[in-house]
């Protein structure tokens, strides 16, 4: 099929499209099958869109005001630097990825849907032969490949040391879908760490557009309870036992109804349940001399406590970025010691398999959450995403 021949509007040309890259990979899942297939896309393929379908006009346009909202948000941050944009972009809900269809994102969809799949690693052929000397240099492209291969093959690359055996670290993002009978709806997502296994990810419930507090979904009572004792019962088929502690990490404040449902489902199943946020600020420090605040600085500010998860890191000598590194504001609804809980923060950023650099500015638990909601939005209604990360890297 020629590419041409796709348009903005054509959703039957945009499937044919993907079914023949998908019948091609489906091959390979034989007996004699591969760790990890690799895709290789020119430029136009990776560029290509098109508008969802499946949409209609009044829910395309509360789609746009939804999108207007992310992005008057996003530009509340004091004077962001290019860094802290792409942080607030990587964690909002994005409303754009429901408005329109991606190839990169429905090919991992279709191949995730196999009964036994293999993951995929597409690449792009300017991310391997760019023309000019602008961006990573050609070494630390092909360092960022090669642990991408390793993990999507089935092997992990590194594990933090210091992480308190038997705890289980969840990620509670929100992400746009839409149901086949109609209407908006945010869908719930979990993302569970543990040094006991590889993480996974579990969808919630799905959510309606009016159950917002200051413009934000959350989770009513039920909808915490029920997703914690999913969780619990995956951690358990994976661990054979409960875990001691449960910590959960999220982008905004908890609601009451939250806090009540993850208490009532840890109840009598974990000792330990801690419910921590995290989430961007405008506040800044300058040391005095040359350096920059060092990863891993907390600072304390009255009832409010600053984490650099970037910084000037002592291993490398120097801070890998070009502006004046922003920490992340961290909280507790729940009476903790958050010395520890920004220690466990850290270990967690070193947990991106997806980078090069070896550390985010986010704890795994959250930096994963829109890749996987970007795939959500291709599958079909009620089915459940891959729980493995291999696949959505």
């Amino acid at each position: 099929m020629q590419m041409g021949l796709l348009k903005s509007g054509d959703g039957p040309g945009f499937d044919a499209f993907v079914q023949m890259f998908q019948d091609k990979i489906q091959a390979l899942f034989g007996d004699d099958r591969p760790d990890c297939v690799i895709v290789c896309i020119p430029e136009a393929v990776g560029d290509l869109r098109v508008e969802n379908p499946g949409l209609s006009s009044t829910e395309r346009e509360a789609l746009r005001r939804l999108q207007a909202e992310e992005e008057g948000d996003q530009l509340n941050l004091f004077a962001p630097t290019p860094e802290e944009l792409k942080a607030a972009e990587d964690l909002r809900m994005q409303a754009d990825e429901l408005l329109f269809r991606t190839f990169y994102r429905a090919l991992k969809a279709r191949v995730m849907d196999h009964p036994n799949p293999i993951p995929l690693q597409v690449i792009r052929r300017d991310t391997v032969e760019r023309a000019d000397d602008k961006g990573q240099s050609h070494a630390t492209r092909a360092w960022h490949l090669g642990v991408s291969l390793l993990y999507k093959s089935g092997r992990t690359p590194w594990q933090p040391a210091d992480l308190p055996a038997n705890t289980c670290f969840i990620g509670i993002s929100f992400h746009y879908l839409k149901r086949r009978s109609g209407g908006l709806v945010y869908a719930s997502l979990a993302q569970a760490v543990s040094t006991e296994f590889e993480p996974f990810a579990l969808s919630g419930a799905s959510i309606d557009q009016d159950q917002r507090r200051d413009r934000r979904p959350y989770l009513n009572e039920d909808q915490a309870k029920g997703l914690l004792a999913d969780i619990l019962r995956e951690y358990e088929a994976r661990a054979g036992v409960s875990p001691d502690r449960i910590v959960f990490h999220k982008t905004s404040a908890y609601e009451p109804e939250e806090i009540a449902g993850f208490q009532q489902a840890a109840a009598g199943r974990v000792a330990s349940c801690e419910l921590i946020w995290l989430r961007p600020t405008s506040f800044r420090l300058v040391r005095k001399g040359q350096q920059e605040p060092w990863r891993g600085t907390l600072c304390t500010v009255g009832d409010e406590n600053y984490l650099f998860t970037m910084g000037f890191m002592r291993w490398w000598r120097e801070y890998p970025g070009p502006h004046i590194p922003a920490p992340v504001e961290i909280g507790s609804a729940l009476p903790t010691d958050l010395r520890e809980r920004a220690r466990e923060i850290l270990a967690l950023t070193k947990m991106n398999w997806n980078s090069s650099e070896g550390v985010s500015r986010y704890p795994v638990t959250l930096s994963f959450a829109r890749k996987v909601g970007e795939i959500m939005a291709e599958l079909p209604e009620g089915k459940s995403p891959n729980p493995s990360y291999r696949f959505y890297m």
